[in-house]
Order: C-alpha cells, then structure tokens, then sequence
C-alpha cells in the first residue's frame, strides 16, 4: 500500500487552481488600472461633445436674439460633471475684449511703435498722439469647465480649448471679412454666476436690441470715418482661446494675424488702401503695398507737372523718394541735357546685409511744352518706350530670391538697359514689402519748380491681399443668466 502522505498526485490541480486565481486577479487589476480610467476619459468626452453641441445651438439662438428676431432665448444644457459660469463682469472683461487701434506711418512715433506692436498694450504709450486712433468693447464669455477642458461662447463663436493649452473653433464668430470690408459685430456678454452639478441647467439670453455703433462714429471722433484715412488697422484679441481667434483669422481668405502668447492675444494687422485715381499733386503722397503675386501690380503711376514760376520746369535735382525700413527708392528730374526737356534717373539703396546700390540713368527724356510758368510735362512711370541704363557693376535685387530681392531673376551687368516701365514694377513691390510707403518731392537746397496746385497725380494699381478700406464694428449687449 502507498503511503498517502507522501502521494504527490493531486499536486499540479492544486498549483493549476491557485494560477488560474492569479490571472483572474491579475487581469481585474489591470482592467481597474487602465480600463477604468478609460472609461471615464471616454466618459468625459462624450460630455465634452454633448456640451459643444448644445453652445452651438445656443449660439444659433443667440444670434437671434442679437440680431432682434427674438426679446431672449433659452438654452438647456445637460451637465454629467463640472460647471458653467457666466463672466460679464468687470473683471473679465479685462481678459476678453478686442482693442481696435489705427495708425499712420508717417507718424514721428511710428517707427519705435511698429518694433513692439504684436504685443498686448503696445499702443498705450502712443494713444495721445493724434495720428493714433484706439477703441475697444469688451466681450465677457460663458464658459463650461470640467478639469482641464473648457468650451465656451465668446464673441459670437464657440470655442474648446484642450488640457494641452490648444484651442479650437466649433463655431465661428461675427468677424466678416471680404479683402476689402471689415464687418466686427462683438457681442458682449453681461452677467456673473455660476452652476455646478449634474442635473439640466438652462443658459438665457436677453437684449434691448440697442446695438452701440463704435466704427464709423464721427460724433464720438472725427477721424472714425470711411473710407479709412489711416495707414494700418490692427485688431488685438485678448482671450482664453486667443490661438482659435488666431488659426479662424488665418483661414480667411485675406487676413493673417500672429500671437502674443504671453498675454493670450491674437493680433490681426490690416493695411488700409491709399485713395487711388487721379488728384492735386501733394508734396507727399502715399502708395500702399502692392500684391506682391502680382507681375505687374501697378497700372498708371504718372506725374502732370506744371511749373510754379517763370523760370519754368528746370531743376537741377528733383527728387521724388521714399523710404522704407533698410530700403530707400528715389527718383530723379533734372534739366541737364538741353531746353524743354528733363532727363530722369533712377537709385535703390538697400542697407541690410546682402543689400547694395543700384543705379539707373534714363536714355531717353520727358518733353517739356510750353514757356515760363506755362511750362509742362507728363512724367509717365511706366513708359514702355523710354529705358534706362545700369551703371553699376553687378546687383542684388534682381537675383536668387535672397530676403532683399525678388524675381525677375536677372544678373545685372554694368550698361545693361530695361524700360522704365519694368523698373518701377520691380522696385515698388520691394519698397511696400513691409507696407505702405509715403513719397516726398522736393528739391533740395533750391526752391521748388513745381505748381503743386496746379499739377497731378495719377495711380492705380493693385493692392496686397490683406487690405481693407472700409470698417464697421458694432457692440450687441446680451444679459445672461442660468436658471
């Protein structure tokens, strides 16, 4: 007879018993450690999604209510977690609201302004100067919050900002923008108050319909009128979901704008478009900047001259110039070669590195008709008949796409001739690279020959995408409450 303690036949249905208990607890413990964390960030989501698609509805019903179609509206929201907060008080209202600011480069001031101007507040040092313009409305927000995520109305749109400090447009706001009109309804948000739990909470929004026209608005500041009359219009955005406004400003077809991220700010910059056609002559006149994909952006860029005295149409140094950043441009009249006539030449100067000079000398001349103070001339720009002559030895605007030069990609060689009309294409698309850019005549050390009252201006040409000539914003109040 075996001995039944030393029997080892039920030892591996034991053993298969206790690991078979082992998995089962392994399992449930790595299914409680990963799979219920899961489960309520899937949880989560599925609130996050719920919430989003009730802000937009609720900015559907908004828009009625701003636009006078409805006294108020009432939208439920069904909270499985966190909370809901109105901020339309004082307080937020410093965290999200919209400055409106217009400037003009010619200002004394502008240079050391442009230096710092895509920050928050840049334009605080400068808003007493008269060639500044600056206003603002506040927008205030309700938001929904639930850890890290957030989803909100601000402004007419709906945004979500994620844990990871990204945000995103669910909705897009009242910015209206068509390359030449700028339409900013803001809808302010008024009210403070808070809901947490998790039951159903309704969001209402009422108004008196009583919309505060800020831009035109001549009674409030003469310069607030349209057409534009400054040089740039830029538009500061502070608020939560600053890069959503950002990533929503660049998708337009016109617009672009970068961020300050240390003060949560998108910054959108708009040129203003000069008045073009034909006008007096002033001893400074504006171009603003030229579509730069264009080939031939401008199409007639002529001077009448007429003369001031008897001593007729004879300078010696006429110069018509302008200066931008490193760049400088500077045509030039003088009667040299003869009576009745004004020979005409042509330098671009461009101080940054890999920068130079090139100088041009025309081969051919204006006629001058008439005697005395009867004198004239048409000096026509983009004279296709009249070239002119390279005096330099080699050149740097014409080459390999380099930060100071564009295409035509042509190696200049000393004695070389273009036709003025393709001199003034090339170099005004470098001069308003960086924006608009104020001429200036004169002829230095001597009186000027030039009837100004008299002589004109003819310029047409086709402006930068980005540029805007007329603005209208507007400020709908909305009170808000949670019921």
């Amino acid at each position: 007879m075996k001995k039944f303690v030393g029997s080892e036949n039920a030892v591996s249905a034991v053993v298969g018993m206790i690991m078979i208990l082992a998995l089962t607890i392994a399992s449930v413990s790595i299914i409680f450690l990963y799979g219920v964390p899961t489960i309520y960030e899937m949880q989560d989501m599925a609130n996050a999604q719920k919430v989003e698609q009730a802000f937009t509805v609720f900015d559907s019903r908004t828009s009625k209510v701003a636009l006078g179609e409805s006294p108020s509206q009432t939208t439920s929201f069904s909270m499985m977690d966190g909370n809901i907060r109105v901020n339309g008080d004082n307080t937020s209202y410093e965290e999200s609201k919209i400055v409106v600011i217009s400037v003009e480069i010619d200002a004394p001031w502008y240079n050391s302004f442009e230096q710092n101007r895509h920050r928050w507040k840049a334009w605080e040092s400068y808003i007493s100067n008269p060639d500044m313009n600056q206003f603002n409305a506040s927008m205030g927000s309700i938001v929904y919050s639930n850890k890290d995520r957030i989803i909100g109305y601000e402004g007419g749109g709906v945004w979500s900002k994620y844990p990871n400090g990204k945000s995103v447009m669910i909705s897009p706001p009242e910015f209206h923008y068509n390359g030449e009109t700028l339409t900013l309804p803001i809808m302010k948000i008024e009210g403070d108050s808070v809901y947490s739990g998790k039951s159903d909470v309704g969001v209402t929004i009422s108004s008196d319909n009583m919309p505060v026209i800020l831009y035109p608005n001549p009674s409030s500041d003469s310069r607030r009128t349209n057409p534009l009359t400054s040089d740039k219009v830029i538009i500061y955005i502070k608020s939560e979901f600053y890069n959503a406004w950002a990533d929503y400003a660049n998708s337009l077809a016109y617009a672009t704008a970068t961020t300050d991220d240390a003060n949560k700010t998108a910054i959108v910059e708009l040129e203003v478009i000069p008045a073009m056609g034909k006008d007096s002559l002033k001893q400074a006149f504006k171009v603003g900047a030229v579509n730069q994909f264009n080939s031939a952006p401008i199409y007639n860029f002529s001077l009448d001259l007429e003369a001031r005295a008897s001593q007729g149409l004879n300078p010696s140094n006429y110069q018509i110039t302008t200066t931008s950043g490193t760049k400088t441009l500077t045509y030039t009249l003088a009667k040299k070669g003869g009576a009745n006539q004004l020979e005409i030449g042509l330098v671009y100067v461009d101080t940054a590195p890999g920068g130079g000079v090139e100088t041009w000398s025309g081969n051919g001349v204006f006629d001058v008709s008439g005697s005395k103070e009867d004198q004239s001339t048409t000096v026509d720009m983009l004279s296709t008949t009249l070239t002119m002559n390279y005096e330099e030895n080699s050149d740097f605007s014409w080459g390999n796409n380099t930060s100071v030069s564009i295409n035509p990609d042509i190696a200049l060689t000393k004695d070389q001739d273009l036709p003025l009309y393709n001199l003034t294409q090339h170099y005004l698309k470098l001069i308003t690279m960086n924006g608009a850019v104020v001429f200036n005549l004169q002829q230095p050390g001597k009186s000027d020959p030039v009837d100004y009252d008299e002589s004109t201006l003819t310029l047409y040409y086709d402006g930068m995408p980005g540029s805007i000539t007329y603005l209208h914003v507007s400020r709908n109040d909305l009170t808000a409450t949670l019921n």
